[in-house]
């Protein structure tokens, strides 16, 4: 067995990509449209998997959105994804400059975490040895639930 996906449902497909392609740094590997079942599937990866994403096809999220209108509701019943990543606060810092709340600060200079435009919970992890502690996140307060 290996890993191949995560499926989130998404109620904007625009703001969602946005959200992990042009803010958190997701590539999108693939879309499929479905004129018949009216969704639209996008696969992303994180760009050190991108090619390993495009040749076996993981590890990868896919957005499912559905043409129709939905209420999606919950977020975090299925956990979180989590992502290492290279510079812990420079990921923060560029996500909130872009407007997403950090609701669990870097403050170790290890994990943070932030939620996608239909609350679905993203785990940050500095890749290797934690960072030493930084302003402002060492003594910034959780915001909202992660």
């Amino acid at each position: 067995m290996r890993y191949l996906h995560t499926m989130l449902r998404v109620s904007d497909l625009d703001a969602s990509l946005n959200f992990f392609c042009n803010q958190l740094g997701l590539v999108e590997v693939m879309r499929k449209d479905s004129e018949q079942g009216r969704f639209t599937l996008v696969f992303l990866a994180a760009p050190a998997d991108v090619e390993r994403a495009r040749a076996e096809k993981a590890p990868m999220v896919e957005l499912t959105w559905n043409w129709d209108p939905e209420t999606l509701d919950g977020g975090r019943n299925f956990g979180h994804l989590a992502y290492y990543v290279e510079d812990i606060y420079a990921i923060c810092q560029r996500l909130m400059d872009a407007g997403v709340t950090i609701n669990r600060p870097p403050r170790d200079g290890h994990m943070a975490f932030v939620r996608s435009p239909d609350g679905h919970s993203i785990e940050l992890l500095q890749e290797g040895e934690h960072l030493a502690p930084r302003e402002p996140w060492a003594s910034m307060p959780n915001t909202g639930s992660w």
